[in-house]
This record gives structure tokens, sequence and C-alpha cells, in this order.
């Protein structure tokens, strides 16, 4: 049995009382998989955030990947290490058998606030948030991980809105072809690449696209295409051309304006084939 597998052992028989050990301050968010909360950990004295998974939900989810021993939520987000990522502190099981990973608490508002706001602070910063964004991806894809669920609702941004910070590895996969075969149909609908949309088989490209679709909001204040529905019928329409963001944004540098619309491309192939690639190019523009 190799360290990994031994981890994972340990991990697994190791069970938390959440009642004794925490105090749930308040509940922060309820998601489709999970409940979110602020909590103060006795053990360690300081405020935390701790995520309780619905394990019938995420059975479901996971029930593709049986024969694959998938890592679980916490086992990926506790190897996914960088300053643009949520930490992971623990991750186990409570002694009622529902799975947790207790984290640190983000202070601040999710992207998808920031975007509506278009506030005079994070337009000063929106260019540096972008180049994080790019290297906390970045760092996930060099772990070994797809994200699959890169959307402005999963990056908290600071109050001073100078930093950002990537969250919720619930849909994450490792980057691997038994991982990447076709049919897994899971994600945020409006940020969803087109090849997750017609069922086809995947990679660390649909990060990009996903990356590509926030980056575009984070500047025009809306969507590349024209739609109101949010829903998975959204996604059909990100296999046609994207309205030009300069139409949005007329004074945005012209080298942007391509390496966003690249990321969204519809054929994957037309896009930058790594994160490294896009944050590279980040750090030269002017944003």
């Amino acid at each position: 049995m190799d360290w990994w597998k031994r981890f994972r052992k340990l991990a697994a028989n190791r069970r938390v009382n959440i009642e004794d050990r925490f105090e749930l301050i308040r509940e922060a968010a309820t998601g489709t998989m999970s409940r979110f909360y602020m909590a103060r950990d006795r053990k360690a004295d300081r405020v935390v955030g701790l995520k309780l998974i619905d394990n019938e939900k995420i059975k479901k989810f996971e029930a593709r990947f049986a024969r694959l021993e998938k890592p679980s939520e916490g086992e990926i987000a506790s190897r996914c290490v960088h300053p643009g990522i949520v930490q992971t502190l623990e991750h186990g099981e409570t002694t009622t058998g529902i799975s947790f990973v207790l984290m640190e608490y983000l202070q601040g508002q999710g992207m998808n606030t920031m975007i509506q706001a278009q506030d005079a602070l994070f337009d000063r910063y929106r260019g540096e948030l972008l180049r994080q964004m790019a290297a906390a991806l970045h760092a996930v894809h060099v772990a070994g991980f797809i994200h699959r669920d890169f959307c402005p609702r999963n990056l908290i941004v600071s109050k001073d809105r100078r930093s950002v910070k990537l969250i919720d590895f619930g849909l994450s996969l490792p980057d691997l072809p038994e991982f990447c075969r076709p049919g897994n149909r899971t994600g945020t609908p409006l940020y969803m690449s087109p090849e997750i949309v017609r069922r086809k088989a995947t990679d660390l490209r649909v990060d990009i696209f996903s990356f590509g679709v926030s980056a575009y909001e984070m500047y025009a204040g809306q969507q590349p295409w024209s739609t109101s529905v949010v829903t998975g019928r959204a996604a059909m329409e990100h296999d046609k051309p994207a309205k030009p963001i300069e139409n949005h944004c007329p004074n945005l540098d012209r080298h942007l304006a391509e390496l966003i619309h690249r990321c969204i491309a519809a054929d994957p192939d037309e896009r930058p084939q790594n994160m490294g690639e896009v944050e590279a190019e980040l750090v030269r523009f002017k944003t």
C-alpha cells in the first residue's frame, strides 16, 4: 500500500464530533451538495470555515467513478496549495458519518457580487485580481486536477479588493484519462465549456474556457452570449461566437481582449493550451 493510500486510510478512521469541537457561529452558504458554516474551532481557538457534505448527493455524483478510486473533495483540496487557493486545514468524517472539509475562513465577497457592484476599488485592482485567478487555476492544474466549476461564485475577493482566492473542489477531478471520458455533464451552466455540454471527452481546457467567461464578465459586466436563461439550456449557446468584448469595453487592451476570446473559443484546440500560457500573457498586459 503506497503512502497516499495509507494517508486516506488514516483520514477515514479519524472521526470528529462536530458538536464537541465546533461552535457553529452562523450558516454562511448552502450549496447543492453541502452546507457551509462560519465556526469557532475550540481545539485550535480560531474562526474557520466548516463545510458539511451531503453524502447521499455526493454519492450520486461519484457513482460514475466507483471503480476509479476517486479522491474525496477534501483530499483534492488539501493537495492544491497556493496563496490564491483557500487553505484546507483538515478533512475527514464526523462521528455521524458526514464528510467534512475544514478550511480557513475568508473575509470578503464573491466575485459575482463584485461584478454586479463594479465599484471604484474593483475597477482599480481588476487586472491584478485576474492575474491571481490565473495563477490559482494554474496551480490546480499543476497539482494534477481539473477544477470543473471555476466561476465568479467560487472566487472570494478580499474586502480591500486586492486579493482573490479560489474555493470549492466539490466537482474537481484528477487530470487523468479515465476521469475525462465523455458523459460527465456537471458544472455551472453559464461557465460550462461546449465539450461538457455536448458530453464529449474533456481535459484541462474546460477550466480555461470557464476562466475566459469569468474574465469576460469581470470587464463587460455581462455574459459573452445573449441569454436570460441560467439553466443548462444557456450553455447550449457556448459553441456559437461570443459578442465582442470591445462592444462593452472599447478601451480594453486589445491583446487582453484577444486572449479572453481565445479562452472562450468553442474548439478547445483554439484556446490557450494551458493556464501557464494564460498567466504569462496576463503579466504583460496593461489591465
